[in-house]
């Protein structure tokens, strides 16, 4: 990541977030963000916090904003600490206090559990959907907020694509980010769930599951193509030229007869796919 939520705060005060002063408050005047991206907290982690702040108190002060109601906040970051606080018997904690928007509230909340590796990547996919389809980001915008590069935001986003029955594994820990992201390459649903299950029954690793969907593509494109005449070759040769410099990568014109033929364009990961997809396709579908 390279920055801290220190890092990433003043980019959301200078969009309308000014911090307050730092204050103690009673533990439940606080109620929960209805805009946290994390749908889970481990209890046992939360019993090592708790423990840990029964010793040392909280060392980093919870994020709230104002309510609406006299003497009252809602939680806007640090919700493991303000839980914990709970289970420690804290009566009081320590506060930041921050007037924000609603599209602030969720960025700091996304922003310190991305920084924390709190989310698992479907969630963290899920927030920013949010941020996109409720507050008209764009996926760059996502990425500067969050710490992120372009392509890692785009990739996260793809995890959405993905079957039921492929998220529930993901999010059970059947499988890893890595895993999902290889079966994306399979082009229906029912393909990507026969691939999960193999790759589940054979407890295979990310790179084996790599080159099964490979295989896979290799076996569907059936024998390769007869070379083109040289004259074809030629007619298409600056055409090839002008999507290879587009695309930054290999571009192949075949023409099967009678105007019609197709397109190949190569790439060698997801990362040059995703890029790919965004030149000739733009955002929009993701």
């Amino acid at each position: 990541m390279g920055r801290g939520l220190d890092a990433l705060i003043p980019n959301l005060e200078s969009s309308g977030a000014p911090a307050g002063p730092s204050a103690t408050i009673p533990v439940g005047a606080i109620t929960p963000n209805p805009r946290q991206p994390r749908s889970h907290i481990d209890p046992d982690e939360l019993n090592v916090l708790a423990d840990s702040i029964r010793i040392h108190g909280i060392i980093q002060p919870i994020v709230v904003k104002p309510a609406g109601a006299p003497e009252r906040y809602v939680l806007i970051a640090g919700e493991r600490r303000w839980r914990a606080a709970q289970l420690a018997g804290l009566s009081q904690v320590p506060v930041v206090v921050m007037d924000v928007s609603l599209q602030a509230q969720l960025e700091l909340a996304l922003v310190e559990n991305v920084i924390r590796s709190d989310l698992s990547p479907l969630e963290e996919a899920v927030a920013y959907r949010q941020l996109i389809d409720e507050f008209g980001l764009t996926q760059a915008e996502v990425a500067d907020r969050v710490g992120r590069s372009r392509v890692s935001v785009t990739n996260t986003l793809r995890l959405l694509l993905l079957p039921d029955r492929i998220k529930d594994a993901l999010d059970q820990g059947e499988i890893t980010e890595g895993h999902a992201r290889a079966l994306l390459a399979l082009p229906s649903a029912v393909e990507q769930i026969a691939m999960l299950e193999t790759v589940v029954r054979k407890g295979l690793s990310v790179r084996d599951t790599e080159a099964a969907v490979r295989a896979w593509g290799e076996r569907q494109s059936g024998p390769a193509e007869a070379p083109r005449p040289i004259a074809l070759r030629s007619e298409f040769a600056e055409s090839e030229q002008r999507l290879r410099r587009a695309l930054a990568t290999n571009v192949a014109i075949n023409r099967s007869g009678r105007g019609a033929g197709s397109i190949r364009i190569d790439f060698s990961s997801d990362d040059q796919l995703a890029e790919i997809l965004d030149r000739i396709a733009g955002e929009s579908l993701y």
